[in-house]
Order: structure tokens, then sequence, then C-alpha cells
């Protein structure tokens, strides 16, 4: 197995994209996060102290999404040209799972955006919740599917 983040001299580069052809990108990833379900119950009614967890997790993971290159180190700055976060509730389970969806018509993948969102909308939960649930736990957090450039899709099977 090679790693294209490494020169011949084994220093870390960020990969040179400058030859590809840009195509369409889609990355779809997601986390999950395991709280108390009297607090995914306060959530849901808005009864969190903090406000509506999930529509400021919601902008806190497409922040996420624009923010990834400066959070990881050798990440491409993209164009993203559309970021959704959505939220999958289950009050009975005490479960909400998180889907972050990134497009770009780029030279590199988004799949690093995708999960940078994801994961950054679960911290949001867990910030604006903590101060009444110290247990919340995140899982889970992968990618589902990705599209564009020469390696083509992948979709994780169930």
């Amino acid at each position: 197995m090679s790693f294209n983040h490494f020169d011949a001299s084994g220093n870390a580069i960020m990969v040179d994209v400058s030859q590809k052809v840009p195509t369409m990108r889609t990355a779809i990833a997601g986390a999950v996060l395991k709280l108390k379900p009297e607090t995914v119950q306060a959530i849901v009614s808005g009864r969190v102290a903090k406000g509506d967890v999930i529509g400021v997790a919601r902008i806190a993971g497409i922040a996420g999404a624009k923010k990834t290159p400066e959070l990881i180190p050798l990440s491409h700055p993209l164009a993203l040209h559309h970021v959704s976060i959505e939220f999958e509730v289950d009050e009975r389970e005490g479960t909400i799972a998180v889907m972050a969806t990134v497009r770009a018509f780029e030279r590199t993948g988004v799949e690093m955006e995708a999960m940078a969102a994801a994961t950054v909308a679960a911290l949001t939960v867990y910030d604006m919740c903590k101060g009444s649930d110290k247990g919340i736990v995140i899982s889970d957090v992968k990618l589902h599917y990705k599209e564009g450039g020469k390696s083509g899709v992948f979709k994780r099977e169930a």
C-alpha cells in the first residue's frame, strides 16, 4: 500500500492535483450520537437551555465542511457547491444520526469535508447538551458514499 501524502524522501506533502480534470464530486458521511432518551426528548421539544440544538448543529456542520482545510493540514481548499446536514432522531432509543452531504465540481474528492461536517454537527449537539447529559457518546463516524473522479463510486454496505 502506498500513501500519496509523502514525497520520495518521506516528507509530508499536499498532493498535486493540478493535472487532474475537475469532475462533480459527492460524498455522504455520518455520525451517531447516543444520549439519554430524555435528552433527545428535550432536543425535539425545544426544551434545551442553550436553544435550538438541531438548528445550531446544522449550521455548525456546514461551517465545519467549509473549514476542513484549516483543520486537516494536507487537505485542499475546495469551492464547495452544496453542503446539507440531516438528522434522524430516535427518541425511544436515545439516538441522533447525523448525515452530511457535500458536493463540488473539483479535482479532488469531498470525503473529508463530509466527515468534518458530520463530526462538527455531532460535536455541537454534544456541546449544547453536555450540561444535562454527561454520558453522551459520539460513534460510527464514517463515509457512507462517494462518487466522482477516477476511483468511481464507493457505497458502504449496510
